[in-house]
């Protein structure tokens, strides 16, 4: 029977405010404050928390209690958890809600929402840490299993999580790389002996992108229409991987479109049919045997036609931008400087330079959500403006920490 696994991500990064050349040397503080734009980061967390994550987490709690067999899994940026402490704890107590039912899955991942992986794995096997130690303070559970930034998955990225003692990572079921294969079998990666998990992406995307699509040959999608769907999996396939961002319902999905409703209904709909059932990631590797080994020897993603990460390195500004960025690494670390070091890591989260992608059409139009910048060139010269100031920062600090050692070398003789 297929038991349907659903997986949301949930995310906000610090957005770069615009900054001018002439900020460089006045201006230190590089992240959107309030009442900036609306689009500063405190007016979207409390935004997106009003029409998602409050009325979402409310029905997923209903339907915890109404449905006994009903759970799935969560991964949170650390990032997004910050801002929920800060501006809107009344989110974070509703996720802490639905984690105590003890029928949700929290799965673990960077905490600052990087690509660390591609460019240092010291700083990427840290925030992994750092990303552990605060899902156990805020949820008092370990996390288990691993999705790397955007599901970006290879033999080698599998290979770390191993390594870092997770039991499984999940990726993006991608058809070049499955072949003749479904995604809704477990799998291992080559090379390791965790498990893999691999999204369907296209009943995936059935709710997170053409649910409200009035030109799709399957709108309007029903509950019961979605139900039978993964109903007509049984006897080809035992799991099915729904992976998604949480935003998917009432942000990118606004209620007016039904999604609410949707939702509410699924899980009935789904259960009425005797072999489908629900589980947690973790809790579907129980029963769900390994059928073959998955070689994925270079990087695949969960975005765009591709499924690669062009959406973040396809041009030279993306490139530019995140090697001037990780080139400072050795100077950051040296300073041992809180402010500095957690400064470094939020212009490392990936929407960065996401909003400089040059993608165009459907790309582009998911490219810009949330985007506070009027083009992607626009983006990329706030964040070089913003680099640069930081790297006098940086200087600065080191400066005033050789004047003081020279004064004590000085002293002691």
């Amino acid at each position: 029977m297929p038991s349907v696994c659903f997986y949301f991500h949930v995310h906000q990064p610090y957005r770069v405010k615009k900054y001018t050349f002439f900020d460089i040397g006045k201006d230190s503080s590089y992240f959107q404050g309030e009442g900036e734009d609306n689009l500063n980061n405190r007016f979207v967390m409390e935004k997106v928390a009003r029409k998602c994550y409050l009325p979402t987490n409310r029905l997923l709690l209903q339907l915890l209690k109404k449905h006994p067999e009903f759970r799935f899994s969560f991964s949170f940026s650390g990032t997004v958890l910050e801002q929920m402490e800060m501006y809107c704890p009344e989110a974070l107590e509703s996720f802490k809600d639905l984690v105590g039912t003890g029928r949700v899955e929290i799965v673990g991942e960077t905490y600052y929402h990087s690509l660390a992986f591609l460019y240092s794995k010291k700083e990427f096997r840290e925030q992994v840490s750092m990303h552990k130690k605060k899902i156990e303070e805020t949820f008092s559970v370990t996390p288990r299993l691993f999705r790397c930034t955007e599901l970006a998955y290879s033999n080698e990225i599998a290979k770390e999580a191993e390594e870092m003692g997770f039991k499984g990572i999940l990726g993006e079921g991608v058809d070049h790389i499955l072949g003749w294969r479904s995604p809704n079998f477990h799998y291992k990666p080559k090379g390791s002996d965790i498990r893999l998990f691999l999204k369907n992406y296209r009943l995936s995307d059935d709710i997170a992108f053409r649910f409200s699509e009035s030109t799709w040959k399957e709108h309007p999608l029903t509950a019961e229409k979605f139900a039978g769907w993964i109903s007509d999996i049984n006897g080809s396939g035992e799991v099915v991987n729904l992976f998604m961002d949480f935003e998917t319902f009432g942000e990118h999905q606004w209620e007016e479109t039904g999604i609410f409703k949707f939702l509410e209904a699924l899980p009935g709909k789904v259960l009425e049919h005797p072999d489908n059932d629900f589980l947690t990631l973790s809790e579907s590797a129980v029963g769900c045997p390994v059928r073959d080994e998955i070689d994925v020897p270079y990087i695949t993603s969960w975005a765009d036609m591709e499924r690669d990460l062009s959406a973040w390195l396809g041009n030279e500004m993306q490139k530019d931008a995140l090697e001037k960025l990780y080139e400072l690494e050795s100077d950051v670390l040296s300073l041992n400087d809180k402010e500095i070091t957690d400064c470094w890591r939020k212009l490392q989260t990936s929407d960065q330079v996401y909003y400089m992608s040059t993608k165009g059409m459907g790309d582009g139009t998911v490219h810009g959500y949330f985007n506070p910048y009027g083009s992607p060139y626009e983006a990329f010269i706030s964040f070089i403006n913003a680099l640069s100031d930081f790297k006098l920062r940086i200087e600065e600090k080191k400066r005033k920490i050789n004047n003081f050692n020279n004064k004590e070398h000085v002293s002691n003789q």
